[in-house]
């Protein structure tokens, strides 16, 4: 096929949320996304002298001869979707992310481009934010001094599979240029946080070979990529491609340096040694700026299934790496200096205190949190997080937060859905809150099963998805994502709260002796958590041991006075009438009062 090698202007765009949009109303979705062509997208590029090159789904490939016309269109572009969702519903609103490159590409005879230009406007569209537009600075610099527009400088970014840093800005639409810029700039300093160079990064090298066997060489190399494509899950954290640091096999290579060459913030590295058909092999992860070692382990097993223990080791690793990391960024954030303290950094800070469950931690993650939002309105994780802390309030007998905190759950729950993307936690969380507030079973049932297919590889993401579908009545699933998760996650801080919704799917299912069994170890470690006396009550009451659930209901009086069966009969996420009944029925003959 014939190529001819060009300079040209290339615009990507592409519609936020598709997915979610066409899940709450595809007929809907696809006629407004239809109009949006037609009267939109397809006469600005005709004003602008530019040619579509193709549509691609809910995205389309343009193409300028002159850049000025192509940052003209963009905005044009994103000024007619804004114009177009004045009255519709926030979470049914179309918004579009635009990237913006001037480069290289490859024209095929067919009218397509291919290129390194091509791919660098398509990283650009992902990271802008929605309804603004991103530009490389070899855009950057044709428009600055010809356009009258509010630009902010997003830094030098490293973009997916493009080897070197490349220097980006936003332009954010309906932004006067001289107005807002301090908000510009704390999102864009957010924006910088969780997208380029300040974002927790990791580099996995390829595993050294501690044998000349050739097929163990395929085996370890398949099981280092196997752990880059499973850490890429996880949207908080950016991952080295696997040709940058494969380029660093079979060389002896000093930690700092490689951080410095990379651009990362954590390497992790290992060995591989084999006798027989066992296999050994070890792992561990270093702070890259400070050469502080963070974890390390070792694991053995044999080679009769070889792709078994692959799959093993990548979930055994990644399980431990992503909440070690998490750690070592908390520590991060609490020794920064309150005056570069930014969005994320605060989310960082609150999450010890969100996980914590307790009512004074509670009130200082919401405070945390609410500071986040304010710097940045598109931070999912921010919102979310706080859609949960008040979940945790309304489901508790703890004071209201504010006039209405169901009503600001669901907003906020809403919120991380709608600019979340593929940001498993911020999907979990948000369908979470939906869930046990007993506000949207359909769309939170729907964001909990859509959370695992976005990162089926986290123990946090997969347990929060279990435990709400526990009380959406999806039982048995619920209880085996639990399970799952606390396997992928064995040191995550929330697990006693995971095996107490175990317990309670366990006493929905028919099984109070397992219930009972585990809701004893819950509370053995944390005596004051109320869910966990309420369904240890109901489960002695059930088992017909009338005296011991009595004394389990005093207990449950004892550390929370203001506890009813009408209360809870309000507040507890049970969707299915039966085990509701059940619970609030073991309740009130145990003592609980009315």
């Amino acid at each position: 096929m014939a190529e001819n090698r060009k300079l040209a202007a290339i615009v990507v765009l592409d519609v936020v949320g598709f997915s979610r949009l066409t899940s709450l109303d595809e007929d809907g979705t696809l006629a407004a996304f239809s109009a949006l062509r037609e009267h939109v997208i397809e006469p600005a590029v005709a004003r602008h002298a530019g040619r579509l090159v193709k549509w691609m789904g809910d995205g389309a490939l343009l193409e300028f001869k002159s850049v000025v016309e192509a940052v003209r269109c963009a905005m044009a572009i994103q000024d007619g979707a804004l114009e177009r969702s004045a009255g519709v519903d926030a979470d049914r609103q179309i918004n579009l992310r635009i990237g913006v490159h001037l480069g290289d590409v490859i024209e095929q005879s067919d009218g397509d481009l291919m290129g390194d230009g091509v791919n660098i406007a398509a990283r650009l569209e992902a990271l802008a934010a929605p309804g603004a537009i991103c530009l490389s600075q070899d855009a950057y610099r044709f428009v600055r001094t010809r356009l009258d527009v509010a630009v902010t400088d997003l830094g030098q970014t490293r973009l997916k599979n493009i080897g070197e840093p490349i220097h980006i800005y936003s332009v954010e639409v309906g932004v006067p240029p001289q107005i807002g810029a301090r908000e510009i700039e704390a999102r864009a300093a957010t924006r910088r946080d969780m997208q380029g160079h300040d974002k927790p990064s990791i580099a996995v090298l390829p595993f050294t070979n501690m044998s000349d066997d050739v097929e163990q060489e395929y085996f370890v190399d398949g099981m280092v990529e196997d752990i880059i494509t499973a850490l890429s899950r996880f949207d908080e954290l950016f991952v080295v491609a696997r040709n940058s640091t494969f380029a660093y096999k079979g060389r002896a290579v000093e930690i700092r340096r490689v951080g410095r060459e990379l651009g990362v913030r954590y390497v992790l590295e290992g060995s591989v040694r084999k006798a027989g058909q066992r296999i050994r092999i070890t792992g561990q992860l270093i702070d890259a700026e400070t050469g502080t070692h963070l974890w390390a382990d070792k694991y053995d097993g044999r080679l009769d299934d070889v792709f078994d223990l692959q799959d093993e080791i990548t979930a055994s690793v990644v399980g431990t790496l992503e909440p070690t990391i998490r750690a070592s960024e908390i520590e991060k954030a609490r020794r920064k200096p309150a005056e570069h303290v930014g969005a994320y950094d605060l989310y960082l800070q609150a999450l010890p205190h969100v996980y914590a469950i307790k009512q004074a931690d509670n009130l200082t993650a919401l405070g945390l949190l609410t500071r986040a939002m304010a710097l940045d309105d598109a931070f999912a994780a921010a919102f979310a997080h706080a859609g949960w802390c008040l979940v945790q309030r309304v489901t508790r007998f703890w004071p209201q937060y504010c006039d209405d905190d169901i009503a600001q759950a669901v907003a906020w729950a809403r919120r991380a859905l709608e600019v979340g993307g593929n940001d498993a936690k911020a999907v979990v969380l948000g369908g979470f809150a939906l869930v046990m507030l007993r506000q949207d079973y359909p769309v939170g049932m729907d964001a909990l099963h859509r959370a695992v297919e976005i990162n089926p590889g986290s123990g946090f993401v997969t347990s929060m998805a279990g435990c709400g579908l526990v009380f959406g009545d999806e039982t048995e699933e619920g209880m085996r994502l639990i399970e799952c998760g606390m396997a992928l996650g064995p040191k995550d801080p929330n697990t006693y709260a995971m095996l107490t919704v175990s317990a309670a799917g366990h006493l929905f299912s028919g099984n109070p002796e397992m219930a009972l069994a585990l809701v004893n170890r819950v509370l053995t470690h944390h005596a004051t958590l109320d869910s966990a006396h309420w369904v240890r009550t109901v489960a002695l009451k059930i088992l017909g041991r009338k005296e011991d659930a009595r004394a389990a209901a005093a207990k449950l009086l004892e550390a929370y006075p203001e506890a009813s069966a009408s209360r809870y009969e309000r507040v507890l996420p049970i969707r299915s009438k039966t085990s509701l009944a059940l619970v609030i029925d073991a309740l009130r003959e145990a003592g609980v009062p009315e």
